[in-house]
């Protein structure tokens, strides 16, 4: 069962903007994917390659962390409630799309490396569900996947190190080969969601193959330090 994550800071964080969804609809669309839903914008426009951290410590590029069908959402840890419950709503989705024989992964990005070590994001991952890739980097680093995916964020102005970070919230469903599909927004269910992917997966003009051999070393090698650290 999912888990959710308490946030730490105590205030909660004000209304956060939408300016990233002038971006996401300057995708452009794809009659293919006219009957998965009303949010489909394909294309280059949203994605793009990336190198980062991940919960073990290790250095990842988007070919092995979106090497099959992926939710990627950016967020940070330190979040008092919107990142946590959206984590565990993208989780539920992923529990109900295992249920129907469909892989997908939930990703988190933060936008707050400062405070986001792997070790953090670990606690994090774990709390949310045992699938969760969660990356954090350099500022230079995760500013250029948040420029990727057009994603917007911005830190608020504080005398310690409780600030919080006003940010965008949508989930971006990536297919391994061909890119950003579809978004979800915060009023999206799990139920909704699971829907709505589940149609790209059955589409037989929409390949959700995804690149094993990428996926297989990531997977072992997570495999072998998670074991490292527990031994």
């Amino acid at each position: 069962m999912t888990k959710l994550y308490a946030g730490v800071a105590a205030a909660a964080i004000a209304a956060l903007l939408a300016g990233s969804a002038a971006w996401v609809f300057l995708g452009r669309s794809e009659e293919r994917f006219a009957g998965c839903g009303a949010n489909q914008v394909a294309g280059g426009a949203i994605g793009g390659p990336f190198t980062l951290v991940d919960q073990e410590g290790r250095t990842v590029t988007d070919r092995e962390v979106l090497a099959k069908p992926s939710l990627v959402y950016f967020g940070y840890t330190f979040c008092p409630d919107v990142c946590p419950f959206d984590m565990a709503r993208n989780a539920q989705a992923v529990d109900i799309l295992t249920e129907w024989g469909i892989e997908v992964t939930p990703v988190f990005i933060s936008i707050d490396p400062k405070r986001d070590t792997p070790e953090q994001l670990k606690f994090f991952a774990e709390a949310i569900h045992p699938d969760t890739i969660a990356l954090t980097g350099t500022e230079a680093q995760v500013k250029a996947a948040s420029q990727a995916y057009k994603t917007f964020y911005r830190v608020q102005e504080s005398d310690d190190d409780y600030y919080l970070i006003d940010h965008s919230t949508f989930t971006y469903f990536m297919l391994p080969g061909t890119g950003f599909v579809d978004f979800f927004r915060r009023e999206d269910t799990p139920e909704q969601i699971a829907e709505r992917i589940s149609c790209f997966a059955n589409d037989s003009h929409v390949s959700t193959s995804f690149d094993a051999r990428a996926q297989k070393s990531y997977q072992a090698s997570r495999g072998k330090q998670m074991g490292d650290n527990h031994g």
